[in-house]
């Protein structure tokens, strides 16, 4: 495919791991500069480096956390002068916790989903349309999820999110067509990162076994698909993009060898 993204910057949240780091790393092979965001920034700064020595792109780093408006404001109100424009956002931070019913569930976590996968989400959305209004072109690239399209007992809330996500995609998609801004919603299944892990805050046993008998989908695998989505032609819009492993049908269908 022809490369449409030489040069462009990129805008990736929650890039310190899993989905945004491959998607870093991704867009740079393409030769795509970034600006890499997340609230480990001693992570973003060894990505940084890796970056730049192997594909000579420029990488500016922001130490944000999503959930802090007031945080993320100020960052991204006050980039360096030499990035002029924000071509390409991944919206990217979020996370699950917790596997319970709901009258066993922590409040707090509820509450850390919310301000996280939708506060969060919409800080950063809304400040990086409005500068996009403003230049008069961008894409907004939004990572849902399967549970943004189907519910599953035990997750209520965190689907709840992600079906907030999904909605937010269709709505500002309709707002942003006159604008020439494009608005597309990436929508994982099972992928094998550190998701699993904080969800069970750090019970690798069973953050392991979510993945057993069944290939799950890899991160470097989403991000192939969110950047062949950034690299379509300026007229084409690749809207929602379901992405599963071949062994999974459904948020909770997966076919297991065991």
């Amino acid at each position: 495919m022809k490369n449409r993204l030489q040069g462009k910057t990129v805008l990736v949240t929650g890039a310190s791991s899993g989905i945004g780091r491959a998607t870093a790393m991704e867009f740079a092979a393409y030769g795509a500069n970034l600006i890499l965001a997340a609230r480990r920034v001693e992570r973003l700064e060894e990505l940084k480096v890796e970056l730049v020595q192997k594909f000579k792109v420029k990488v500016f780093v922001i130490g944000m956390d999503v959930t802090h408006p007031k945080q993320v404001k100020t960052a991204l109100e006050h980039l360096p002068d030499s990035i002029v424009s924000i071509d390409i956002l991944v919206n990217n931070a979020g996370l699950a916790l917790g596997l319970d019913t709901f009258v066993d569930d922590d409040v707090n976590n509820w509450e850390t989903m919310i301000d996280t996968n939708v506060k969060g989400f919409l800080t950063v959305l809304r400040l990086v349309t409005k500068r996009m209004v403003a230049q008069g072109y961008g894409h907004i690239i939004n990572i849902g999820s399967v549970a943004g399209v189907e519910a599953y007992a035990k997750g209520s809330v965190y689907c709840a999110t992600k079906h907030a996500v999904h909605a937010i995609s269709q709505g500002l998609r309709e707002e942003m067509v006159e604008h020439g801004i494009k608005v597309s919603e990436i929508l994982p299944g099972a992928v094998n990162t550190e998701f699993s892990t904080v969800r069970f805050k750090g019970d690798q046993e069973r953050a392991d076994a979510v993945y057993q008998g069944f290939e799950p989908l890899q991160a470097s695998d989403v991000a192939e698909l969110i950047v062949y989505t950034a690299n379509l032609p300026s007229h084409v819009n690749l809207a929602e993009s379901l992405i599963l492993a071949a062994r999974q049908s459904r948020a909770t269908k997966i076919h297991r060898q065991m």
